[in-house]
């Protein structure tokens, strides 16, 4: 009877496995897509849920009768059918998704993030200077819908390898190219940290 059971529970595992991701308006979809060195840079010092590296975060809309996701990428904030955006990367994504408490905020946090569609990709990662990275424009979403309250925690940001608490080198020539000095310490957040956020569920790997 035991085995009869565990061979149930595993049955019912793959099944659920198997079934494709449901999305939801507001959801939030965690990647680690390959850019090159700077992604490479991005995940030497930042952690997310898990201990899994981030580095980039969209969010799902209807737009247009469709599912699409909302995100600050280069050059601009755009609007992206979700299969595109899913197609971005092979590596697993994970599905974030607002605790029920805070659903009724994501009306306002889809039109603010429409309003930015074409501001420029924040490359040079400073907090209000007009443009905006991927983060900061979900930060900057829900604080708008959160009555001008920052909904989402910012910390200061580090571009420190978190495994040997040094300058990563990739950072130091970024910089070093825009004429800028490193903003370490400047209030800032990234898709891993988001990823930690007690407000938000992570429901699990996206299943396409």
């Amino acid at each position: 009877m035991k085995i009869f059971r565990l061979a149930l529970l595993l049955l019912f595992s793959l099944s659920l496995s198997a079934q494709k991701t449901t999305f939801k308006e507001g959801d939030f979809i965690f990647q680690n897509i390959d850019c090159g060195p700077l992604c490479d840079a991005i995940n030497e010092v930042t952690e997310g849920y898990g201990d899994l590296n981030f580095n980039h975060i969209g969010m799902v809309i209807w737009y247009k009768d469709q599912l699409h996701v909302v995100e600050a990428t280069y050059p601009q904030v755009c609007v992206t059918p979700i299969e595109d955006f899913l197609n971005k990367t092979s590596a697993t994504m994970y599905l974030g998704r607002l605790l029920p408490k805070y659903e009724s905020l994501i009306p306002k946090a889809k039109f603010f993030a429409l309003e930015q569609v074409g501001i420029p990709y924040d490359d040079n990662y400073l907090y209000d200077n007009g443009k905006y990275y991927c983060s900061e424009l979900i930060h900057d979403a829900f604080k708008a819908a959160n009555d001008n309250t920052a909904f989402f925690k910012m910390y200061p940001m580090t571009y420190k390898s978190k495994y040997t608490g040094e300058f990563f080198p990739v950072w130091l020539e970024y910089f070093k190219k825009l004429d800028q000095p490193v903003p370490e310490g400047l209030p800032g957040c990234n898709p891993a940290g988001l990823s930690l956020s007690e407000k938000i569920t992570i429901v699990g790997a996206i299943s396409q």
